[in-house]
C-alpha cells in the first residue's frame, strides 16, 4: 500500500513538473520590454573574399535611456557570430578597408581601423570638426567624408575658434536672414555639411566644397549614399540642393568634381525635382542616380537615370515600370542593376538588364533593403524584415534561388513570443478603385471569438503600411492586448502606382477619407471575429491629421489617438520648415489658395467631435510644430470632449528614447482600454 501511494505521488509530481514545463515553454504576447530588448541592425559590409560579414547593431537600455551601437562579425554562412567592438562610445558604419584585412568604423566622430577580431584599434582621422559619413577609394589610399563646418572657415583652427566663441558667449540670441533656420528637430545654426577628402599617405585634408553655404549631402530628400569616388579615384560625384535655404526647393542636383586641384564642380543632372544617390558603374563608363521629374514634389516617382561619361547622354531605365526606385547597386560587370522598390505592402528587389532595358521582379516578399553583391558576383546580401521579425541579414543567389537567413541576432527574444504574420484584404474605395489593407490578428487568436479592432492610419501622406517590423508603430504591440489590427493603404499610399499616390494632393480629406472608411466598414462587416462595438483609431503626422479629421466627421470609433497631427492647415504653414510640402499639397500659399486650406483643415470641424481623443506631441517637432497639438487640446477641452494630452518636452516628430517610448505605449494602450466596452 505504501509503495502504491508512493508511486501515485511520484506520478502526480511528474504530471505537475510536465505541466509546468509546458507552461514555461508556451510563448507569450510581446510587451514593451521585449520590443526594446531587440537589437537593431543598421548597416553591414562583405569582405573581399566573401567569407566574412561585419555589421552594426544598436542595443537599447531603460537604465541609461539611450542606445549604443556595437559591431559584430559573422561568417557569410551565418556561423560564428560574435561582437568585436562594443565600447560605451558606440561604433558605427563598419566597412572593410580595400586591399587589406582591416575593418574601419566611426567612433567618437573619427574614422578608426582594427583587425578582424577587433584588436589593435587605430585612429585614422583626427580632424577637429569630425567625420559624419565616409567612403573609401578602391585602392584604400583616400577617404571621402562629410563634416560640419562654418562655410567661411578655411582652416580647422577657424572652426574651433568659432565654436569656442559661441560656447563662451552669454548672448544666445540668433538673427535669421533665410527661411530654413530650423529643420526637423534642429535649429540649423551657422554650420554646413561639407565634403572632404583625406589623403592617408600625405596626411592631408581638403575641403572639396569650401565656401559653399548649402549642405553636401543635402539635409532633406537625399539618400544614404549621396557621394562616391569614381573607380579610379580621379573624380567624385555628389548630391547638393543649391536652393535649399529657400525652403521651397526640392531641386537636389548631381555634381561631379575632378580631383586634379584645378577643376570646379560640374552640374550633370537636368531635372528640377529630386536627384540623388549617384553611383559610378564599376567599369567607369556611367554615372547613375535616382531622379524625380516634378519640381516641388517630394513624393514623385523616382526613376533610375544613367549618364554616359563620354558623351553626356542620359537614359531613363525605369520609364516602363510604375514603381519608385529606392536603393540600388550595379553588377560587377556593369551589365545590370539591382534595385528595391515599394510594391504594394512589400519592398521588393528588381533587376534591370542594361542593354535590353528588361526589368524583372527578382524577389518579392517582405521588406528588403541595403542590397550588396558578393565579390564573386554570385550572391546578393541584404537586410530583410517582416511583421514578425526585425532586420536580419539574408542572402540570395543571383539566379533567384537559395534564400538564406544569415543572422539570427534576435532569436532568443523572438522564440519566446507569439506573433501572427500580416494578412491582407482588398475593398472598393473612392471612384471604384481597389484599396489594400493589412490585417494582423492578436496572439493566440481564436476565430470563434470576437476581438476589438485598432485601425491605424499611416503618415506621409505619401507612405504606406508594409510587411515590416516598425519599432514605433508596431503591429504586434497593438495586437498584444487582444486587438485585431487593420492598417489600410488609402489614396496617397506609395507602392500602388504614381497616380494612386498623386490623388491625395489637394484632397486631404476627400477620396482618402472614403478609402479609409470603406476599409473600416468592409472589415467590421466581413470579419466575424471583429467586434464592431469596440473599435479604435490611431495615427501620426498625416495619420494624426486624419484622426483630427475623423474626430469632426464620424462617430465610428470608441476613442482616438492623434500623434503629431496637423490640426490647423493655415497656422501649420507659418510654423513648419519645408515649405515645398504644403505649397505642393494645397496648391500654393494660404493667401493664394485660401479656400483649399480652409476646406481641408480639421480645426473647422472639431465642434462636431464627440469621440474621446488622446493628443500626443513632442516639443522638438519642427515638421508638425507643437502649436498644432496645443490648438487641438484646447479645442477639445473647451468643447467638453473627454481628452488627454501626452507632451514630451525632449522628443521630436518621433518618440525615440526608451523610457519615453515605454510611457507612450502604456498611455496609448491604457487609453484604448479605458473605452473598451
Amino acid at each position: 500500500m505504501k509503495n502504491f501511494i508512493k508511486n501515485l505521488f511520484l506520478i502526480f509530481l511528474i504530471l505537475i513538473v510536465t505541466g509546468l514545463q509546458i507552461t514555461f515553454a508556451q510563448n507569450r504576447a510581446i510587451n514593451i520590454d521585449d520590443l526594446w530588448a531587440l537589437k537593431r541592425i543598421s548597416s553591414f559590409d562583405i569582405n573581399h573574399d566573401d567569407k566574412k560579414i561585419i555589421f552594426a547593431a544598436t542595443s537599447f537600455s531603460f537604465e541609461t535611456n539611450k542606445g549604443n551601437s556595437d559591431i559584430y562579425i559573422v561568417n557569410a554562412d551565418g556561423s560564428e557570430l560574435k561582437p568585436i567592438l562594443f565600447s560605451e562610445k558606440s561604433e558605427s558604419l563598419p566597412k572593410f578597408v580595400p586591399n587589406s584585412d582591416l575593418i574601419s568604423f566611426i567612433k567618437g566622430g573619427q574614422v578608426w581601423t582594427c583587425n578582424l577580431d577587433g584588436s589593435q584599434e587605430k585612429q585614422v582621422t583626427d580632424i577637429y570638426s569630425g567625420v559624419n559619413d565616409y567612403e573609401w577609394s578602391n585602392d584604400g589610399s583616400k577617404i571621402l567624408f562629410t563634416s560640419s563646418v562654418y562655410p567661411e572657415c578655411k582652416t580647422q583652427d577657424c572652426n574651433e575658434a568659432k565654436d569656442k566663441e559661441s560656447e563662451s558667449s552669454k548672448v544666445k540670441a540668433k538673427i535669421f536672414e533665410n527661411l530654413m533656420y530650423r529643420h526637423w528637430n534642429d535649429w540649423r545654426g551657422d554650420k554646413r555639411s561639407h565634403l572632404f577628402i583625406y589623403d592617408i599617405k600625405n596626411n592631408s585634408y581638403t575641403d572639396l566644397t569650401e565656401g559653399l553655404k548649402e549642405d553636401v549631402p543635402p539635409l532633406a530628400l537625399g539618400s544614404s549614399n549621396d557621394f562616391n569616388f569614381s573607380p579610379d579615384a580621379s573624380e567624385v560625384v555628389y548630391t547638393m540642393n543649391p536652393e535649399f535655404t529657400s525652403a521651397i526647393s526640392t531641386n537636389n542636383e548631381i555634381y561631379i568634381l575632378k580631383l586634379d586641384g584645378k577643376s570646379t564642380a560640374k552640374l550633370i543632372s537636368e531635372s528640377k525635382g529630386v536627384d540623388c544617390q549617384p553611383l559610378y558603374s564599376p567599369d567607369g563608363k556611367f554615372i547613375s542616380w535616382t531622379s524625380m521629374k516634378r519640381a516641388g514634389f517630394e513624393a514623385d516617382k523616382k526613376d533610375l537615370i544613367i549618364y554616359d561619361r563620354k558623351n553626356g547622354k542620359m537614359k531613363n531605365l525605369t520609364e516602363s515600370i510604375d514603381r519608385s526606385v529606392d536603393d540600388y547597386i550595379w553588377s560587377h560587370d556593369s551589365k545590370s542593376i539591382f534595385f528595391v522598390a515599394q510594391n504594394e505592402i512589400y519592398q521588393s528587389i528588381y533587376k534591370i538588364d542594361i542593354s535590353s532595358g528588361k526589368i524583372s521582379l527578382f524577389h518579392k516578399d517582405n521588406y528588403n533593403s541595403q542590397i550588396k553583391l558578393s565579390a564573386d558576383g554570385n550572391t546578393l546580401f541584404f537586410l530583410k524584415q517582416k511583421a514578425t521579425m526585425p532586420n536580419e541579414i539574408f542572402s540570395l543567389s543571383v539566379d533567384g534561388t537559395k534564400l538564406t537567413q544569415v543572422t539570427f541576432l534576435n532569436q532568443d527574444v523572438l522564440s519566446k513570443l507569439e506573433m501572427n504574420p500580416v494578412e491582407t484584404f482588398w475593398c472598393e474605395g473612392a471612384n471604384g478603385d481597389r484599396v489594400q489593407s493589412i490585417l494582423v490578428k492578436p496572439p493566440f487568436f481564436d476565430e470563434t471569438k470576437k476581438y476589438p479592432m485598432i485601425f491605424l492610419i499611416h503618415g506621409g501622406p505619401q507612405g504606406a503600411w508594409e510587411d515590416n517590423f516598425h519599432f514605433r508603430w508596431n503591429y504586434q504591440m497593438f495586437a498584444s492586448e487582444g486587438y485585431v489590427v487593420v492598417a489600410p493603404n488609402p489614396r496617397g499610399s506609395t507602392g500602388y502606382g504614381q497616380k494612386f499616390t498623386d490623388e491625395i494632393s489637394g484632397d486631404w480629406g476627400g477620396k482618402v477619407y472614403v478609402d479609409l472608411m470603406n476599409s473600416y466598414d468592409y472589415a467590421v462587416s466581413n470579419f466575424s471575429f471583429i467586434d464592431k462595438n469596440n473599435t479604435f483609431a490611431a495615427g501620426a503626422s498625416y495619420g494624426g491629421y486624419m484622426i483630427n479629421w475623423i474626430a469632426g466627421h464620424t462617430d465610428r470609433f470608441n476613442a482616438l489617438v492623434s500623434h503629431a497631427g496637423v490640426f490647423n492647415l493655415e497656422s501649420m504653414y507659418g510654423t513648419t520648415e519645408e515649405l515645398w510640402f504644403p505649397e505642393w499639397e494645397y496648391g500654393g500659399t494660404p493667401w493664394e489658395k485660401r479656400e483649399v486650406y480652409h476646406k481641408w483643415s480639421p480645426h473647422r470641424y472639431i465642434h462636431n467631435c464627440k469621440t474621446p481623443v488622446l493628443v500626443v506631441h513632442g516639443a522638438y517637432d519642427f515638421r508638425v510644430p507643437e502649436e498644432q497639438a496645443f490648438q487641438l487640446f484646447t479645442s477639445l477641452k473647451r468643447l467638453g470632449v473627454e481628452s488627454k494630452f501626452l507632451y514630451f518636452p525632449d522628443e521630436t516628430h518621433f518618440v525615440a528614447k526608451p523610457l519615453n517610448a515605454k510611457l507612450w505605449w502604456t498611455t496609448v494602450l491604457d487609453w484604448f482600454r479605458k473605452f473598451r466596452k
